[in-house]
């Protein structure tokens, strides 16, 4: 439901209404935000007049071993990659080659996208073995250790479905 409020009263809500002990425009506005939303791979979600929503095409999974995990981030430096800051998480079984998902956001704005294949499905980071990309497809070295710049991977997304491609690396 779209409100007709001018932007700043909105914002006041957001404050007026935001949990005891929070203390600043931007922690209400995170307060509101979700987080750690584990969802199905709902194709639906990206078709002809859904969205906001990403859909993510990821090439070169190298096994059907395992699992693939999508996630969605803010694009913000305080947000991308950081632990518990996911906002939706895709999690299957991994197939060989291509996979294509349909990760929805929360609204219009700046998101990065996380891919990992964690190739033995055992939930820990296997160098030797397990996979990654995200977003805009950054260079990844030993020197960033896998975290290229928010800025780097955030893609703007509006009220529609983007389509993206993630190319799978492996060491």
């Amino acid at each position: 439901m779209r409100s007709n409020l001018p932007k700043t009263s909105l914002v006041l809500a957001a404050v007026v209404f935001a949990p005891a002990g929070t203390t600043s425009l931007a922690q209400a506005a995170e307060s509101a935000f979700p987080f750690h939303q584990q969802i199905a791979n709902d194709m639906r979600k990206c078709a002809p007049g859904a969205g906001p929503a990403a859909r993510v095409t990821v090439n070169g999974v190298k096994a059907a071993e395992g699992t693939v995990r999508v996630q969605s981030y803010r694009g913000t430096k305080s947000d991308w990659l950081e632990q518990g800051k996911w906002i939706n998480r895709i999690e299957v079984p991994a197939r060989k080659g291509t996979m294509t998902f349909c990760v929805p956001l929360p609204a219009t704005g700046s998101y990065g996208i996380a891919v990992r294949h964690d190739a033995d499905g055992n939930g820990k980071t296997d160098f030797a073995r397990d996979g990654g990309g995200m977003s805009n497809n950054p260079s990844i070295n030993i020197f960033n250790l896998g975290k290229p710049s928010y800025s780097k991977t955030a893609i703007e997304f509006g009220t529609g479905v983007t389509s993206i491609t993630i190319n799978m690396k492996y060491m």
